[in-house]
């Protein structure tokens, strides 16, 4: 709660509620189309389902020291944060599915998931990992 350190920025914390909160709307349309694409694609491709409540955590309303603003802004950041959290993991998930290979190096923060990904540009790798899964049918 580093705003609490600056008071001298209250105008600017004002003005920004609404850009702030505005994303509420996107966020539970993604959420309820997330759940779409998860429930029904994830059974069809034979993926474990991801428990969202490992992601989405909205607990820090119920501490009694917080004012009713922080446990509102609390409420609101464990469910934006945690439901972007969730559907990154879901989508890598999907990545893991439908891709698996790496990006090709450079400037670029690869993705926990990526860590048994194909080398980008490896061929070689490529088709022996094809061709071993091809044969194991």
């Amino acid at each position: 709660m580093k705003y609490k350190f600056h008071p001298e920025r209250t105008l600017r914390h004002i003005i920004s509620f609404p850009f702030i909160w505005m994303m509420l709307f996107p966020l539970v349309f993604f959420d309820i189309l997330l759940e779409i694409y998860h429930n029904i694609c994830f059974y069809m491709y034979g993926i474990n389902k991801i428990n969202r409540w490992d992601y989405i955590r909205i607990d820090r309303h119920r501490l009694m020291y917080l004012s009713m603003f922080d446990k509102l802004n609390c409420m609101y950041c464990g469910y934006a944060n945690g439901l972007l959290h969730y559907g990154s993991t879901i989508a890598g998930e999907t990545e893991k599915y439908w891709c698996a290979i790496k990006h090709q190096p450079g400037n670029f923060k690869e993705p926990a998931h990526h860590k048994d990904f194909l080398p980008y540009g490896d061929d070689k790798a490529f088709n022996e990992m094809y061709n071993k899964q091809c044969r194991k049918k």
